[in-house]
């Protein structure tokens, strides 16, 4: 542990810089030691909501002072930070869980700081993103992030329309008093048969996580009142393969990509413009490439 402290320690942490550092998701054993060490050296830490932050730092035997920095006036506290770090402050920056910037404030800050020429270091950690991907399993190979679904059944359907055909797993956030509707909206526009993950008080006490189908995944919500309870991350599948018309597309970007950049490259740069699997579009330029030289 003292060697793991000491690392911690080595590195540099000039002054006149923002430290954006993720904090637990719940589990407040998650902080990292590095996170630890940053906040007690920082001059002030920003906070989303004070009392929470307070808390967190309470527990770690750390006393600094607090200024609030929330969605309602993010870009105000900013001119205020920016005006900390040309004083030559250290000034760290957390959201109420997680990781600064993920659904959470913390992007208008980030803007503002760099804008201003100052120098803005992260603190990796907790994500409830990443924790909920990390035992989705087989179906996420890639994926796209969501956030929030808006809280209007019409607007909420129009803004899944458009991914029916995403080929990437999709993760979103959704809060208690509305995911037994939002699983449902899931299940109507992408169909039944696609895998579904509930990831509901990912760290915490309570913590459930269920794989099913999401034609299965709104009776499961409803068997048990306590199971829609919590924040949650919902992870879907994304739209299958279509192998047949998708080969003959694939084909032709690969052939494409071929006459400019070598096998392995073509392949990667396919993979990353359709989701489908890097290793046989590899297989099918390799053919292609012998077949054409």
């Amino acid at each position: 542990m003292s060697d793991l402290l000491d690392l911690a320690q080595r590195q540099q942490y000039p002054s006149a810089t923002l430290y954006v550092i993720a904090t637990p998701i719940g589990n407040a054993a998650d902080i990292t030691l590095r996170a630890l060490h940053v906040l007690g050296l920082v001059d002030r830490i920003a906070a989303e909501d004070t009392r929470n932050t307070g808390q967190l730092l309470g527990l770690y035997g750390i006393s600094k002072p607090l200024m609030a920095v929330h969605e309602h006036n993010e870009r105000e506290a900013a001119e205020r930070i920016v005006e900390c770090l040309r004083a030559g402050e250290r000034v760290a920056y957390v959201s109420d869980a997680g990781t600064p910037g993920i659904s959470d404030p913390g992007a208008k800050l980030v803007d503002a700081v760099r804008g201003a020429g100052f120098a803005v270091v992260p603190l990796p950690g907790a994500s409830a993103v990443t924790t909920a991907v990390s035992t989705a399993g087989d179906f996420v190979g890639t994926f796209s992030f969501l956030g929030f679904l808006p809280t209007k059944a019409k607007q909420r359907i129009a803004h899944l329309q458009p991914l029916v055909t995403n080929p990437h797993a999709m993760v979103f956030y959704e809060a208690p008093h509305r995911i037994v509707e939002t699983v449902q909206a899931l299940a109507d526009t992408f169909g039944g048969d696609r895998q579904l993950l509930i990831a509901r008080e990912l760290t915490k006490l309570h913590e459930a996580i269920h794989r099913c189908t999401l034609a299965e995944g709104p009776s499961w919500l409803a068997a048990d009142a306590n199971r829609q309870r919590g924040e949650f991350v919902l992870v879907v599948q994304g739209a299958p393969v279509r192998e047949e018309q998708d080969e003959a597309a694939h084909d032709a970007l690969l052939s494409l990509l071929l006459e400019e950049v070598s096998v392995s490259t073509a392949a990667r740069l396919a993979a990353a413009m359709t989701g489908a699997p890097r290793n046989a579009l590899y297989s099918r330029a390799l053919g292609l490439s012998k077949r054409e030289g």
